[in-house]
Formats: structure tokens, C-alpha cells, sequence
């Protein structure tokens, strides 16, 4: 398939599930989807179109969290960014890791860093942080407060 194959047969076949399009360049565009059609979604364009994944990011956007997977598919050279917004009160969404191994890790990471829960992740521990730092502290929250008084953040957290 050609890119606007990919995306004629993306806005078909997931009408439902995509809330919008930006069509951003020739080498990229970002889909909103509906947080819960992650898992569906993400599964046709890794094992479907053959994508890769490349990574995943999160953020605090005041109103919500919002992760982006980005997948490329190579052989037309597109950068496809999938866009989830999760509420605040109830960050979760279900984990990629059970679909390619790629995803454990950034997921692990949002995870300590944002509080995002990732449903059905095969290991929620720790991978950044130090063992002592204190549960339901978030370093990448808007709302984060520094609760070590002793620490010197200029190096780092």
C-alpha cells in the first residue's frame, strides 16, 4: 500500500475509533483515537502493516495525560503517531507490551514517572527511580512537589 492507502484504509476500517486526523506532513501524520481502542488499533498497524514501533511519550497537559505511539512504516517512509488523552482522575489505559515486547519499557516508565497505570503490563516495577521514592510521587506531574528536602535538583532528578 501506498500512504494514502494506508490512510483511506486507517479511517475505514477504525471509523469508530479515530476522533481526529492531522495530516502533518508527507512523512507524518497523527491519529486520535479513543483510549480504549488502543490495543485494536495498535495490533493492525504492527502486524498488519508491519510497522515498527518506535517509542511512546507522555505528558501532563494540564487537562488530561496524553501518550503518543509512534510507529513507522518503512516502506513508504510514514511516521503514524497514535494519540490517546486519558483523565486525570483515572490514568489508565491497556499495556502494548502483551502485543510486541517493544512497549515494556516506555510503558514501565510512564508508569513511575506520570502514574499511568497500564492494564495488564506483565512487570509494573520500577525502572528509573530509587527504591525509596515514596509511592504515589510523580517527578513528570504538573502537580509535583518536591518531597526530599535534603535533595539537590540541579544535577538531575
Amino acid at each position: 500500500m501506498n500512504r494514502e492507502q494506508v490512510l483511506v484504509d486507517l479511517k475505514t476500517r477504525f471509523t469508530e475509533d479515530i476522533i481526529d486526523t492531522i495530516d502533518k506532513s508527507e512523512k507524518r501524520v497523527y491519529i486520535e483515537i479513543k483510549p480504549e481502542s488502543i490495543t485494536r488499533v495498535a495490533r493492525y498497524i504492527f502486524k498488519d502493516l508491519g510497522a515498527r514501533f518506535n517509542i511512546a511519550s507522555g505528558v501532563d497537559v494540564r487537562t488530561h495525560f496524553e501518550i503518543l505511539y509512534h510507529f513507522i512504516v518503512e516502506d513508504i517512509n510514514l511516521i503514524i503517531s497514535l494519540r490517546v488523552k486519558l483523565d486525570k482522575k483515572k490514568p489508565e489505559i491497556d499495556s502494548l507490551a502483551v502485543i510486541f515486547k517493544g512497549a515494556n519499557w516506555i510503558e514501565r516508565e510512564m508508569h513511575e514517572m506520570l502514574g499511568i497505570n497500564f492494564k495488564g503490563h506483565p512487570d509494573l516495577r520500577r525502572l528509573l527511580l530509587p527504591d525509596d521514592w515514596p509511592e504515589g510521587v510523580y517527578p513528570l506531574r504538573r502537580d509535583y512537589k518536591e518531597w526530599d528536602k535534603g535533595s539537590i535538583r540541579d544535577r538531575g532528578v
